[in-house]
């Protein structure tokens, strides 16, 4: 059982590249988002017993992103429906270089309420892998219910893994660093992205900032590096995988299915090889489709990627 704690939310994109909110302009959504709920779309998708703790309003937003993931067989017992707060919701547009801006609601949405429920306990007791994400830890109690989480699963045996998976939009709340450098200490497996890395290590040399990382008691390290693919290491190898060359209509939501789909094949024993070339297959259908979890994948997806032979980037 595959579990993660976080918001679920709807979001909405720009229409235009180089679009800005300060005018009335065309959005393209709802699509039902959230890192974490992509991520357990993208793990469901992938045929494994997951689950994801989290709340929703009672709302149209709301009903739209928890039917997406009951359609997958996401074990959604743990999603709260509120009745007086909304759904939390994100806007996006993208900038001629590529650059995304974000816009959330989170703190004054129904996911300021996720709390350990009788129903959330039922489904850590189960938990045998525990993933989080950064972007989730954006208040005191979303870290502590988080700590807590960890606490529960580490006694049962459980593991864990972690991805920064943060904005520069959400690493503006205060308490975001040093709850990202706390996170990192507490996993089995971490998972940044070049960026990522750079911002929590003191290294700028990505094999010197990975060895930070063993330093501080992570054991295996995944670095997503964009359109260089991405390189696993532990204390033993390194190991390097190539990008696909896709065209990316949209890129949000790409690393949570990379994520998904990478401790999917790992948690199965995969050879670390198979896990990442499976994973930026996957992060590289997500870029192909609009929408953050319009491009979750299953293994014949994958697999039918792959027999294409999907051009390296290298």
């Amino acid at each position: 059982m595959i579990l993660t704690i976080g918001e679920i939310l709807v979001e909405f994109l720009a229409s235009k590249v180089g679009q800005d909110f300060r005018a009335p302009g065309l959005l393209e959504g709802p699509f039902p988002s959230g890192a974490p709920a992509v991520f357990i779309d993208q793990v469901a998708r992938l045929e494994n017993p997951c689950g994801i703790i989290s709340a929703l309003g009672r709302d149209d937003f709301g009903f739209l992103a928890l039917a997406r993931l009951k359609s997958h067989d996401v074990d959604v017992s743990a999603v709260q429906m509120l009745d007086d707060l909304p759904t939390g919701t994100a806007f996006v547009r993208y900038h001629e270089s590529g650059e995304r801006d974000f816009v959330f609601n989170l703190k004054h949405s129904a996911c300021s309420q996720i709390s350990l429920t009788k129903q959330a306990s039922a489904l850590l007791d189960r938990c045998t892998h525990l993933h989080i994400m950064g972007s989730s830890l954006f208040s005191f109690k979303m870290i502590d219910l988080t700590k807590t989480a960890i606490g529960i699963v580490r006694k049962a045996g459980g593991t864990v893994s972690f991805s920064p998976n943060v904005s520069k939009e959400l690493l503006k709340i205060p308490e975001m660093r040093a709850a990202l450098e706390y996170m990192t200490e507490l996993c089995d497996l971490f998972l940044p992205n070049s960026g990522e890395l750079a911002f929590l290590a003191k290294s700028r040399n990505e094999k010197q900032a990975v060895q930070e990382m063993f330093d501080l008691g992570v054991p295996c390290v995944v670095v997503r590096q964009g359109d260089k693919g991405a390189t696993y290491f532990d204390a033993a190898r390194t190991v390097h995988s190539p990008a696909f060359d896709v065209t990316a209509v949209d890129r949000t939501g790409a690393g949570d299915c990379f994520t998904g789909t990478f401790i999917s094949f790992w948690l199965r024993r995969n050879e670390i090889e198979t896990c990442l070339r499976y994973a930026n297959a996957s992060g590289a259908l997500a870029m192909m489709s609009k929408g953050p979890m319009e491009g979750t994948s299953s293994k014949t997806d994958l697999d039918r990627f792959l027999q294409r032979g999907g051009a390296s980037l290298q």
